[in-house]
């Protein structure tokens, strides 16, 4: 039985990977596990981010992204290396014939972001854009994630405002072809201080989201674990 693609995949050059030691080498290493397991496909969908006013506290990251933060509690993003992204691709491609190996990235907020992304993503180099939303307003200027967002406001909220910005994000960009982790919210809920994740207390908000994906070409995949893409 031939296996999947594995279709999100990241590597030292995603900011969050590069900032850990461990990552260097990632993607060559990523592509000897795939031929050992039998994969056809790889696609390396590095993060992508713009972010300048990304609020964060030091437990809201791991350890070795802590030192992005800056003395205004700001998070500072690394620009993507592009060139030597691309150059790791093309060695790998040489070095792994047997896998089919895709560009690609996860373009934070696109919504609100297409400009600062277009010449990576118009470059022609970029097989594949998954569109994400890591963040949300919080206060008059900044975004946070929302596990921060859950330490200082009430959680169902929180994922309220999360869903209700889906269709803001569908509709305020045609640049990515897939819509990634549309429960990305539910991983950090606070289950400590807010219990157990009830969908049912906001039940309401989650088909609405999906109406307004598939109103913009997005379709669920023939497994629950596959991407909705256009």
């Amino acid at each position: 039985m031939e296996l999947p693609a594995d279709s999100h995949v990241h590597s030292e050059y995603s900011w969050d990977a590069a900032t850990d030691p461990v990552s260097v080498g990632l993607m060559r290493r990523t592509c000897e596990r795939a031929c050992r397991i039998g994969l056809s496909t790889l696609i390396f969908t590095e993060h992508l981010d713009f972010e300048d006013h990304w609020r964060a506290e030091p437990a809201d990251l791991d350890p070795h992204e802590r030192k992005l933060i800056d003395a205004t509690g700001h998070v500072r993003l690394p620009a993507f290396d592009l060139t030597g992204y691309l150059e790791s691709i093309d060695r790998c491609r040489h070095t792994f014939p047997e896998l089919r190996i895709l560009t690609g990235v996860e373009f934070g907020q696109p919504h609100l972001w297409d400009g600062a992304a277009a010449d990576i993503i118009g470059s022609g180099e970029i097989n594949r854009v998954n569109g994400s939303l890591h963040m949300l307003p919080y206060g008059d200027t900044d975004r946070a994630e929302p596990i921060t967002l859950y330490r200082n406001q009430d959680p169902t909220e929180v994922m309220s405002a999360y869903l209700e910005e889906i269709p803001r994000m569908v509709a305020g960009s045609d640049t990515f072809a897939v819509f990634t982790h549309i429960d990305y919210a539910v991983r950090t809920w606070p289950t400590d201080t807010a219990g157990p994740f009830e969908p049912s207390v906001i039940a309401a908000n989650f088909p609405e989201a999906a109406a307004m994906l598939e109103h913009f070409g997005f379709r669920a995949g023939t497994e629950p674990e596959d991407f909705w893409a256009r």
